[in-house]
């Protein structure tokens, strides 16, 4: 396939940069049906697409932050994707923080603008103490559901910093999220290349 895969504020993204990803990620699906074989490496196109367009997207904003450019990864170094992430993120997004070292470097640098209230760190630790729970509760099997013991719970100070961290990652992620939302709204997609649920296409489907 020749041409592009999209076109971001004017520049075309050559379909390359799909095929290249497509060669580095296997196919999840074990289709053995011609048709649905078909359907699902069509699928997988529109779906790399989303990945190669999130990478170009980040590129883009980290020049426009002034962010140093970060180093390449060939798509066959692709890194690993942990399930918690594809859970919490959605695959594209998890795969496309794998792949590109822009998207990393913006999603960084959008952690560290992040500012964790006091009041907000206490309150997630209050609300959350099942997750504080000391090694000798552990240990004696304390349900955490129940009433607990102040004994039973690591104490706010000792827990704090990781609480702000936790937060700040999240609020980080819902940055990015909000970010790519609006950086989606230069994009034009190329047949074939539409994102997987767009429903103006006959193979849609909504799956992260």
């Amino acid at each position: 396939m020749n041409g592009h895969a999209a076109v971001v504020s004017g520049d075309e993204v050559p379909v390359e940069r799909v095929d290249a990803l497509l060669a580095a990620v296997p196919a999840r699906d074990r289709e053995t049906r011609p048709e649905a074989l078909a359907r699902a490496e069509r699928q997988r196109r529109r779906w790399a697409t989303q990945v190669v367009v999130v990478d170009e997207l980040a590129r883009r904003a980290c020049a426009e932050r002034g962010l140093a450019p970060p180093p390449q990864v060939p798509p066959a170094r692709l890194l690993a994707v942990s399930g918690s992430d594809v859970a919490d993120l959605g695959s594209i997004v998890a795969v496309a923080l794998a792949h590109s070292p822009a998207a990393r470097a913006l999603l960084s640098a959008l952690e560290a603008e992040q500012r964790v209230p006091e009041r907000a760190a206490r309150d997630y630790y209050d609300r959350n103490q099942d997750r504080f729970l000391t090694t000798d509760a552990l240990r004696r099997g304390v349900d955490p559901y129940y009433v607990l013991q102040p004994s039973d719970v690591l104490p706010y100070d000792e827990v704090r910093d990781g609480v702000a961290r936790e937060l700040r990652r999240a609020l980080a992620r819902q940055a990015f999220f909000d970010w790519l939302d609006r950086a989606r709204a230069c994009v034009e997609y190329t047949p074939g290349h539409e994102h997987p649920g767009d429903p103006g296409h006959p193979d849609h489907e909504h799956r992260h």
